[in-house]
């Protein structure tokens, strides 16, 4: 109700004048063109994540490597948490870019697609598709592609406030033929569309709150949405999980001494698939929901490691904990057994995973804590 009350405040003059001001500052990097446009946005990225007021944000950042790249230095992990802010400022400039260069003409000189047989295939079947990705790169690229492929995709968006701004993403996007579906209207269309067998996507990697499914993300207990994983049951739904990476602008370097980017294409996108798999895996498993959720978890982790440096380490990815850590419970004989069934779980992983979850709670239970701060 609250976003629904200031939506209806940015409508009048003074809305619409703040759209006009936004839609001349995404101007400016298409004047400027995408190698300058980029290479600014990653200074400023740097800059803003090295303001001392962030400093917190980057310890976070930092901390949250730690557990994803256990082997890495503390100079390491800080400069990737530096870069995860250079990507932040550049996903911006990338998607002022987008409706431009992702063209039914000119899309593949701009994206590297892989090993997509599978997804396609699921896609173009006769079975409900859900897909999934991450905060990693950009993840609006894959369902562009998609869609220029010919693939209907129905991609779950927040509505933006300002209502001009939302109208503009909405044409832009669908455009294209990617379908944009309000979040809070998503209860009601996901299923409609499900048993219609369309695609529905999915960004899952956000805190799902206490009462979400815990499962594996990168050695540790992680919140993650149980309605993803309800819906999937409910409709035989295939699960595709993939994302978009910016390809080029590391792979050519910078050359540091001059300040400018060398070599490479100035917009380029890899779309990767990393798992695909449906009813016939998950009904299966003795607990069908949790594996389900477990397994698209740790396929966006497997897309987080194949570019660190693009994921959003700021976010809090783990502020919730799973009951027995909040109750200073020891580790359920119920909760391990269903680890034991993930079969890309041995056991040092899990005994690793509980050991993290006793440290966890002994955290809590010290601080008085009901979350990680």
């Amino acid at each position: 109700m609250g976003s629904a009350r200031a939506a209806q405040k940015r409508t009048g003059p003074g809305g619409y004048a703040a759209y006009l001001a936004l839609r001349g500052a995404m101007m400016a990097p298409q004047i400027a063109g995408p190698a300058n446009a980029l290479e600014l946005a990653r200074r400023l990225g740097r800059t803003f994540g090295g303001l001392p007021f962030n400093r917190k944000r980057i310890d976070r950042a930092a901390e949250s490597l730690r557990f994803a790249l256990p082997g890495s230095t503390d100079a390491a992990r800080r400069e990737l948490a530096l870069e995860s802010y250079e990507h932040l400022a550049m996903l911006a400039v990338e998607v002022a870019f987008l409706p431009r260069v992702l063209t039914e003409d000119s899309w593949t000189r701009h994206v590297d697609v892989g090993d997509v047989g599978r997804a396609l295939d699921a896609l173009t079947g006769d079975r409900p598709v859900i897909l999934i990705t991450g905060h990693t790169g950009n993840w609006e690229v894959m369902g562009y592609t998609l869609a220029l492929l010919g693939v209907r995709v129905h991609a779950i968006y927040r509505p933006l406030d300002l209502k001009p701004l939302d109208r503009w993403v909405r044409r832009t996007r669908e455009r294209r033929g990617l379908r944009l579906v309000d979040k809070f209207g998503a209860v009601h269309a996901v299923p409609r569309l499900l048993e219609q067998n369309q695609a529905v996507a999915f960004v899952a990697d956000q805190n799902a709150g206490d009462r979400g499914v815990f499962v594996p993300f990168f050695g540790r207990l992680t919140s993650t949405y149980k309605s993803i994983g309800l819906m999937a049951l409910k409709h035989n739904a295939v699960i595709v999980s993939g994302g978009a990476h910016r390809v080029g602008w590391d792979d050519a370097g910078h050359d540091h001494t001059q300040g400018r980017r060398v070599g490479g294409n100035d917009l380029r996108f890899r779309v990767m698939v990393d798992d695909v798999f449906g009813p016939e895996d998950y009904l299966a498993q003795p607990d069908p929901l949790y594996y389900l959720t477990a397994r698209y978890r740790r396929s966006i982790e497997n897309l987080v490691l194949a570019a660190p440096s693009q994921y959003l380490w700021m976010h809090r990815i783990w502020k919730s904990r799973p009951r027995h850590e909040r109750l200073d419970k020891p580790f359920p004989d119920t909760l391990r057994r269903k680890l034991a069934e993930l079969h890309w779980m041995d056991d040092d992983a899990i005994a690793r995973l509980i050991e993290q979850s006793d440290q966890d709670r002994a955290f809590l239970t010290e601080r008085g804590l009901d979350r990680m701060p």
